[in-house]
């Protein structure tokens, strides 16, 4: 098949020929129309979340859209660049929003008792325990606030919705929107940092 001509994100009457077809089921057409409009609604992407890899993440959600609800553009009502425009702007304020839940669910999980959360040592020992048990994890709580402080944010969130709680890896990457590879990759070298810095509690404790 010959290559299809490049058109530019300002060729109006372009754009809405190329949705009519992608709405047909033409996937060269998405193509087409993603090498047009990509950059810019990138970079309205990028704006809202400040951050490369997620503003990637939400265009190609919004192309997924685009290639699913091409039908309902109606181009009496809106130009096409404005109609991409929104889908992205949505699909990014979606991806904000699910990030900064995912962020405080991790928060939450180390509550001091103000809200409902229990404190984190009141879970790492049995409620019949001795004062010596009671004292020791209050330790290993501190230890372990101390060393999840030092993960980056994303690694600390991704550890602690993993093992507090008990989140699969696909669940996690589902909740923290970022591909399955990535959580699996946070969370090993999360880990990895964890051990090293509690092995020094734990030889204390020896």
């Amino acid at each position: 098949m010959p290559a299809m001509n490049p058109i530019s994100s300002d060729s109006h009457n372009e754009l809405v020929l190329v949705l009519d077809r992608v709405a047909a089921g033409d996937a060269d057409a998405l193509r087409q129309l993603y090498d047009a409009a990509a950059p810019r609604l990138y970079g309205l992407a990028l704006q809202v979340l400040q951050h490369r890899d997620l503003a990637q993440d939400a265009l190609q959600e919004a192309f997924l859209q685009v290639w699913r609800n091409a039908g309902d553009y109606r181009a009496s009502l809106s130009p096409p660049m404005a109609w991409l425009g929104m889908i992205v702007r949505s699909r990014a304020l979606d991806l904000r929003r699910r990030r900064q839940s995912a962020r405080a669910d991790a928060v939450s999980l180390d509550d001091d008792g103000d809200g409902e959360q229990e404190p984190l040592a009141a879970r790492l020992v049995d409620p019949e325990a001795g004062p010596d048990e009671r004292l020791q994890a209050s330790q290993l709580s501190r230890t372990l606030h101390h060393c999840l402080s030092k993960l980056e944010a994303k690694q600390r969130d991704a550890v602690a919705l993993a093992y507090l709680r008990d989140l699969s890896h696909s669940e996690l990457a589902a909740q923290l929107s970022v591909p399955l590879g990535t959580v699996k990759s946070w969370v090993r070298r999360g880990l990895l940092q964890l051990r090293g810095c509690l092995s020094a509690f734990a030889g204390g404790l020896a």
